[in-house]
């Protein structure tokens, strides 16, 4: 295994030597072919192109490529949150050639020592995954949360439209008294989710997830979150049931005037967290113009309701049935 971008060598992985696999550190002038290689990945919803000259910037964050006779087959982030002590995957990709060879478990492993390596205190690896666990996934991962998605397309001139239809209506009816939406404004975001403990019942397994990032409610993951573009929201500041999380919309390569939209919503009462959802729609369909996907994480019970509200009441596209958002944790020895 040759290693680049001089990497620290001590306790790396090796990488089977029939694999004639190479390590490298990401760069900018990689981007080009990895965006070569990630063509149709996450169903045209890949937020890397977005963000991957900020995660090179990020001293929390390794970036690696897999290179095989020196064409990029693969990439990996892993990122360090919750104290130091969670090595976060994300990103994860294979090029299509080269999927189902075990490629991305060889990553997955050279990863996990570099950042033992770098970050000794480091004890889970903490994943996202849409996908249907098994009984094989279970031997390897712990289950910390899941959430229903619920995915939705739409033009942002037609929901504006429909959205001022219902006010038109009912004024009342999408923001009743009781549940008007706040929104948090971000120096009252602290006390609010980690000071007051009134989030204890609202958050899945004491787990703040935003746009497929887990992090547990400690003032070091605030400080990376505080640091994006996200609205928060809580249907009441002295007493939330539910609270959601909006992270502003972005390009995504579907196709000219795409857009992505995802809200993470936490709580059980549909009323409230339709209201909110509601209101994420207002502040941010206001000024897009083209087309948006919405990807909604909600408490599993409430996906049906809250798709038929999608597709009856705001005449939205539902693009795929019912999935799962499932975070899942390894110990790393």
């Amino acid at each position: 295994m040759k290693i680049e971008n001089s990497l620290p060598r001590p306790q790396l992985p090796e990488a089977p030597p029939q694999t004639g696999l190479q390590f490298t550190v990401a760069t900018e002038e990689d981007f080009d072919e990895i965006m070569a290689m990630s063509q149709d990945i996450y169903g045209g919803l890949d937020y890397l192109p977005t963000r991957y000259t900020a995660w090179l910037a990020e001293t929390n964050r390794c970036v690696i490529l897999a290179r095989k006779q020196g064409k990029v087959i693969a990439l990996e982030s892993v990122c360090v949150i919750d104290d130091g002590e969670t090595m976060l995957v994300e990103g994860l990709r294979v090029a299509p050639q080269e999927r189902g060879k075990g490629v991305a478990g060889v990553l997955l492993r050279f990863c996990s020592q570099l950042v033992k390596s770098k970050w000794p205190e480091v004890k889970v690896a903490r994943l996202t995954r849409d996908d249907q666990l098994g009984p094989k996934d279970f031997q390897k991962y712990r289950l910390i949360t899941k959430q229903g998605i619920l995915l939705v397309r739409f033009r942002a001139e037609d929901v504006k439209l429909r959205l001022a239809e219902l006010d038109a209506i009912s004024p009342q009816s999408s923001q009743s008294s009781q549940s008007s939406p706040v929104l948090v404004a971000p120096s009252a975001v602290r006390q609010l989710f980690l000071d007051s403990g009134l989030m204890d019942g609202v958050l899945p397994n004491a787990t703040i997830v935003q746009d497929w990032q887990p992090f547990k409610p400690l003032r070091s993951n605030m400080d990376i979150l505080l640091k994006k573009d996200i609205d928060w929201m809580v249907d009441d500041a002295g007493s939330p049931t539910v609270a959601s999380l909006c992270t502003f919309p972005f390009r995504v390569p579907i196709g000219e005037d795409w857009y992505y939209l995802n809200i993470d919503m936490f709580g059980k009462d549909q009323d409230r967290v339709c209201q909110q959802f509601l209101s994420h729609l207002r502040r941010h369909t206001d000024t897009l113009k083209g087309h948006v996907m919405c990807q909604m994480f909600l408490d599993p019970p409430l996906w049906k309701p809250m798709a038929e509200f999608c597709r009856q009441t705001l005449g939205v596209e539902l693009v795929k049935e019912y999935t799962q958002q499932c975070v899942v944790e390894s110990d790393v020895v």
